[in-house]
């Protein structure tokens, strides 16, 4: 695979990943089985578990961000961070605005810290254990800014973790193709 390859997918990555941010600040606010006034649009994520229905996005997000880094290198999967904390600031309902970058900006340093040190030797562990850490940082600090309350934390992780179990064959995939092809990471 050639290296205009690799970048084209980074690309195709990081564009992803922006585009997760205003697509959970849509969902928060418009698509759910229940949409409360004054509160987030709610989604079933198990029996009797509900969370807002932007943890869809916020899960994929995680992964995503460890795509670009894989693809495109350390300092852009750090500054695919910093866009996506502007972004979510730029994007988010006024009520919720502090709460959607703070999120954002700590759970993607935590799942970075948590990638990086892991992703050369065990890829598909690294993406499954850094976004495990980044979805709780970014449900706890998220429902105590934006709501003072943790009531959806069980949710909040669900739903997000239901998106990063779902990315796993892909993850497989790319590493099984990157290990045949002989790709070296960024």
């Amino acid at each position: 695979m050639s290296q205009t390859r690799i970048r084209i997918e980074g690309a195709a990555a990081l564009a992803l990943f922006i585009s997760t941010i205003p697509a959970a600040n849509w969902l928060i606010g418009h698509v759910g089985t229940t949409c409360p006034p004054g509160g987030p649009c709610l989604i079933p994520v198990a029996p009797g578990v509900m969370a807002p229905s932007g943890v869809l996005m916020i899960g994929l997000a995680l992964v995503l961000r460890d795509m670009v880094q894989r693809r495109l290198g350390l300092f852009a999967g750090l500054a695919a961070i910093l866009i996506g904390a502007a972004l979510s600031a730029w994007v988010a309902p006024p009520a919720i605005v502090l709460a959607s970058a703070a999120a954002f900006l700590l759970s993607e340093l935590a799942d970075f810290f948590v990638y990086t040190p892991l992703q050369r030797r065990r890829f598909v562990l690294a993406v499954v254990a850094s976004s495990i850490v980044g979805l709780v940082v970014d449900s706890a600090v998220f429902l105590h800014l934006a709501f003072g309350s943790l009531d959806f934390l069980p949710g909040q992780i669900l739903g997000k973790l239901w998106m990063v179990l779902l990315t796993i064959p892909v993850v497989q995939w790319i590493r099984r193709r990157d290990e045949r092809l002989g790709i070296a990471l960024a």
